[in-house]
């Protein structure tokens, strides 16, 4: 699914050399490296405060720590998403508030938020699913009209760009009051172990995320909040900084190959390519990048979904289903509350969706190899 050894050949130089220097030094926490990453990530995005931490569940976790959230608050969220997002509003003692997404875009529904919203609700947590920036402006606006905090899971955007109504381009993470973002290896921008951060453009907020991430701590044992032990280490950190430079050219690779992908689909009546711009239809802008394509999702229709992964197996293609089991429908999510009627789009998704390799080293003979089989099996 995705070409690591490809990606690392090509800066291994900078990569071998930093992360030696890394060692030398023996600043493994909180070293000059993390401070460096911080602030140029900073920069890159435009917001005020990134805040590394260990992974992207903990920067998730933590931001709604940061946020003063309580047992009992409820905090809405897509249905159709990896567990990481209503894991840690469970962790927290918070109480999930499962929606459906768009049949389009796959992010959550817009009018599903506003009938899920209720005198207990004090956050929703878009995510930017696959790589495509959710409808920030129609989330921003609920939450004004609510006083709700807007969390942003960008674990699988980042570097894509959000072009509001108003025609102000700002990259996703940067737009709600705080998000937090993965450095797992197959992100967009990954580094070799586990990874994460936070950003926000809110000066308190920010202070208080410091502390947490570091058991509370502003100054050596003096414990002001309370807090988790989460930290980037210096190695990734430097890895980081190496590839940083690099994100938007990794990430205009996956648009391109993506538009390869859906101009082979184009003709093909039961494969529905995915949305790829902001206007929400299902081609892909040549000037928009408003998705970095963290996958490659296609729908499958009146075509065997499992069999078609069994075969691309067979083929020794790559693929994989995400998500195949609703949240709401998972035994430690399960909550009488929901109703199978309210989930349509998502237990229709489950059935269909297929990710197809997707990373910065495809070439066009294997977009061709790719694109040939799957239509052979869905066609014949």
């Amino acid at each position: 699914m995705v070409d690591l050894k490809g990606q690392y050949e090509q800066i291994k130089d900078q990569v071998d050399r930093s992360v030696l220097d890394v060692i030398e030094s023996t600043a493994f926490i909180n070293g000059p490296e993390v401070h460096s990453f911080q602030k140029e990530l900073e920069d890159y995005l435009g917001v005020k405060h990134v805040i590394p931490c260990a992974n992207g569940t903990d920067a998730l976790q933590i931001a709604m720590m940061g946020l003063g959230l309580q047992p009992g608050d409820e905090v809405i969220t897509a249905d159709f998403t990896f567990a990481a997002t209503v894991e840690v509003i469970a962790l927290l003692g918070l109480t999930p508030v499962l929606v459906d997404v768009d049949p389009i875009n796959f992010n959550i529904d817009i009018s599903a938020i506003k009938s899920a919203i209720t005198s207990k609700t004090k956050a929703i947590v878009p995510v930017h699913l696959f790589g495509l920036a959710a409808n920030m402006d129609e989330i921003m606006e609920i939450a004004d009209e609510h006083n709700l905090f807007v969390i942003e899971d960008n674990a699988q955007g980042i570097g894509a760009n959000y072009t509001s109504k108003s025609g102000f381009k700002k990259k996703t993470g940067t737009i709600g009051h705080v998000a937090s973002t993965s450095f797992f290896p197959s992100k967009n921008l990954g580094c070799y172990g586990d990874g994460g951060a936070i950003f926000t453009n809110d000066d308190a907020l920010a202070h208080q995320i410091r502390g947490i991430v570091n058991h509370g701590m502003y100054i050596r044992y003096h414990h002001d909040v309370v807090g988790v032990n989460s930290r980037l280490d210096s190695i990734q950190a430097t890895i980081l900084r190496a590839k940083l430079p690099h994100l938007d050219r990794y990430n205009k690779a996956r648009q391109n190959a993506a538009r390869k992908y859906s101009a082979a689909f184009q003709s093909v009546p039961n494969i529905v390519t995915p949305s790829g711009n902001c206007s929400g239809n299902s081609s892909i802008c040549e000037t928009c990048d408003c998705h970095v394509f963290h996958q490659y999702t296609l729908r499958i229709l009146n075509a065997d979904r499992d069999a078609l992964v069994d075969h691309l197996n067979q083929q020794g293609i790559p693929c994989g289903v995400y998500y195949p089991i609703p949240l709401h429908a998972q035994k430690a999510y399960a909550d009488e509350r929901y109703n199978e009627a309210d989930f349509t789009v998502t237990n229709q998704l489950v059935k269909e969706v297929i990710s197809l390799p997707m990373h910065t080293e495809l070439d066009d003979e294997q977009i061709q190899f790719i694109t040939k089989t799957v239509i052979e099996f869905v066609t014949r």
